[in-house]
């Protein structure tokens, strides 16, 4: 692995794992002495990272960028249209059996679970659902869309009665689209988008400044 991709990769970790909180100021001297890079690869890392939303230049600095609840928002509408497409045309398939590995990924979490096994498996969901489609460009758009919400989820993830309603949702999606009944399987797909962006986002806007106080920078707009 190159030294960009290396310096790229493990940024992109430790700020969506939160490691590296939202608001926090990054220099390249920093990450020069943190990864052993030179000032090159880091700054053309820094660059990718920017164009997906995760940092912003700050003067003549970074900064990583805050939670941004507008934007929230807006994923949430564009999820809703490009995760519905997509479980349509999985639907329409004569072999569904894939809807049974994603079950089993889902049911592999217990009490025993780390909170980071729970966050990746919520995150993989939505992913390999839309994979089953087959179509490409549907599965990029949704495994893009669940980076720029990675970060918001991780804080999402702390709330354990929030995660038992999403995994009954989870399953309730499942069964409809076991049957094939794309209609049923496409409503409880939107209510579960639109549920959950609503109770994010409203967790976000009532514990901002608890969320200050621990560092993390989060924007209304």
């Amino acid at each position: 692995m190159s030294q960009m991709h290396n310096v790229e990769s493990q940024l992109r970790e430790m700020i969506l794992g939160l490691e590296i909180g939202p608001g926090e100021r990054l220099t390249e001297r920093w990450i020069e002495s943190r990864f052993g890079a030179s000032r090159t690869p880091v700054r053309a890392a820094l660059l990718r990272l920017e164009t997906e939303g995760l940092i912003c230049r700050d003067g003549r600095g970074w900064t990583v960028s805050p939670i941004n609840l507008a934007e929230l928002e807006q994923i949430a509408v564009y999820r809703e249209a490009v995760e519905v497409a997509a479980l349509r045309l999985t639907c329409a398939l004569e072999d569904r059996s894939g809807v049974d590995v994603i079950e089993a990924m889902l049911d592999s979490c217990d009490a025993a679970t780390p909170r980071e096994e729970w966050h990746r498996v919520g995150m993989d969901f939505h992913i390999e659902l839309a994979r089953l489609s087959a179509n490409e460009f549907l599965f990029r758009a949704v495994r893009d869309a669940m980076t720029r919400l990675s970060r918001a989820r991780w804080l999402e993830v702390r709330d354990e009665a929030a995660l038992s309603r999403a995994w009954a949702e989870h399953h309730a999606i499942l069964a409809a689209m076991r049957t094939g009944n794309a209609d049923e399987a496409a409503r409880q797909l939107s209510a579960h988008i639109v549920g959950s962006r609503d109770r994010l986002v409203t967790s976000l806007r009532n514990d901002r400044r608890g969320l200050r106080a621990r560092g993390f920078a989060v924007v209304a707009a």
